[in-house]
């Protein structure tokens, strides 16, 4: 289990929800965002209910990725604080300096960027 993790979710499923988290956002322009069952239903398939049990593991992977400094949880469009958000949440690429993009990019190899940050 990763540090913080209260999902109960197991690490290659861990690993495989925060690598969604970031390839999704990856094939987004900068700024964008996406909702928690995004990577839940890329992980666990979108034909029956097995992702929305993959929805609390999915937002403790944003919040690791928010520790790490890769993405921003946001509400009504406002950067919260992962330890104490309540309801529903959106995720987005944190917009700092190259070092982090960088970094975002080594996470997500193989996703050619655009110069909006997007990707194609």
């Amino acid at each position: 289990m990763h540090p913080g993790d209260v999902s109960g979710a197991v690490p290659s499923q861990n690993d495989a929800l925060e690598r969604a988290i970031l390839e999704l956002l990856a094939e987004r322009r900068a700024g964008a965002t996406i909702c928690p069952s995004e990577a839940a239903r890329a992980v666990g398939g979108d034909e029956d209910d097995g992702w929305r049990d993959l929805m609390e593991p999915a937002r403790d992977a944003a919040r690791r990725l928010v520790a790490e400094g890769l993405v921003e949880i946001t509400q009504g469009g406002e950067v919260v604080d992962p330890a104490t958000l309540r309801g529903p949440i959106r995720i987005r690429r944190r917009c700092i300096g190259e070092e982090a993009a960088v970094a975002f990019e080594s996470l997500t190899p193989g996703v050619k960027r655009t110069p909006d940050g997007g990707s194609e």
